[in-house]
């Protein structure tokens, strides 16, 4: 059997792009992936997403989109494509294990990762707990508090220039004794006064019981070791998208972000993609979300198309 659109991948891109699609009667399958949900899965209450001005739960906003996207004929499969044949844009082939689907198009929602410390249980434990990734959604939770910046690019800045809108002190922890980042934004980042930059440290322990309460850095040099007491610990080393499985396949940058023609296209004309994947710059879940809803209107046309 020959589908017309699958889509790979269930956060709010995902999900989105299912919402749009059932309702064009496309009868998309949403392949979730062995963990649903994406990132805002491990969001606590995510206070930015528009119609919620009391906020809401991560997993809730998920299970919302899931039951819109199925209550208009989204069908749903746990499983991962880890393999994909696209040799003839016509007939896509993909692989969950040994199992193979045929469709007309495909929607890349598969997302990224933040990069973690590598530390081992112990970021699973503080993971939303403390220890995050995105200043953007998460700042405002730590009003009068004191956190950290994992980072030395001007991702690490901007994300330390944020959080001093909350934060009543900010330390900017750089493994090396000089920023990367644009000079422009060093210079923002040393006349500010609630960031002091700890230099030559990296964070090799998390601690605390049920929420983080201080991390262990360790000096990069002469790797003596200190603790440092905080509420909060944000990385910014970057991102990783979750496209290992389309290298040689599809265009992709040097990062391994999806490359695309306008919003949404692909190199291949059967083959869209929205959210983190492909936005290596704003990662929020209203612009997934957007992306997505793009994503399903340029699939749709293309379909149409066939039938001219």
């Amino acid at each position: 059997m020959t589908h017309q659109l699958l889509i790979l991948g269930s956060g709010p891109a995902g999900l989105t792009a299912a919402i749009y699609a059932a309702r064009a009667e496309l009868a998309p399958i949403v392949f979730e992936g062995t963990h649903p949900g994406g990132q805002l899965m491990e969001t606590s209450d995510v206070e930015n997403f528009p119609g919620f001005p009391d906020g809401i739960l991560g997993p809730v906003l998920i299970q919302n989109m899931k039951n819109q996207a199925t209550k208009f004929g989204t069908q749903l499969i746990q499983k991962n494509i880890d393999k994909v044949d696209f040799s003839d844009p016509k007939n896509l082939k993909l692989w969950a294990g040994d199992e193979m689907y045929e469709t007309q198009s495909v929607i890349i929602a598969t997302g990224s990762k933040a990069r973690w410390l590598n530390l081992g249980k112990g970021e699973e434990k503080f993971w939303g707990k403390g220890y995050t990734a995105c200043a953007t959604c998460d700042g405002a939770f730590f009003r009068n508090k004191v956190v950290g910046v994992v980072g030395g690019g001007d991702s690490a800045c901007e994300e330390a220039m944020f959080l001093t809108k909350f934060a009543s002190k900010v330390y900017l922890i750089h493994r090396r004794d000089e920023l990367r980042a644009s000079k422009p934004m060093q210079k923002r980042v040393f006349a500010n006064e609630k960031i002091e930059i700890l230099w030559n440290k990296g964070v090799t322990d998390l601690k605390g019981d049920n929420v983080l309460a201080s991390v262990e850095l360790t000096d990069t040099q002469t790797k003596d070791t200190s603790d440092l007491e905080l509420n909060g610990l944000f990385m910014a080393i970057g991102h990783d998208p979750n496209t290992k499985f389309l290298d040689g396949v599809i265009a992709l940058d040097e990062k391994g972000y999806i490359q695309v023609e306008g919003n949404t296209k692909t190199s291949l004309p059967s083959v869209f993609v929205a959210g983190d994947c492909q936005d290596w710059h704003y990662q929020q879940a209203i612009t997934a979300a957007g992306l997505g809803c793009m994503a399903a209107l340029d699939a749709e046309h293309y379909l149409e198309s066939l039938k001219v």
